[in-house]
């Protein structure tokens, strides 16, 4: 058992997976139980949610935008 937590909307889920991780946390039933965090889940992605929001979480955009000034200015 794994808990799965999103990081855009802080939703948390346990389910039975294979991958290993160095984090834990504690479960609503007390136990302790290996941790991963994803940026997108079923709580928080457009398709489900129906709403949608730009996702940025390494400066994506900024970079792109500023390539794409340089090479308009060349």
């Amino acid at each position: 058992m794994v808990i799965f937590k999103d990081n855009t909307s802080g939703e948390r889920v346990l389910i039975g997976s294979t991958i290993t991780t160095n984090k834990t946390d504690k479960w609503t039933d007390g136990q302790e139980y290996p941790l991963t965090e994803v940026d997108v889940s079923s709580a928080s992605h457009p398709f489900y949610t129906g709403q949608e929001r730009t996702m940025d979480t390494a400066g994506r955009v900024e970079r792109f935008k500023a390539r794409q000034a340089k090479a308009k200015s060349k």
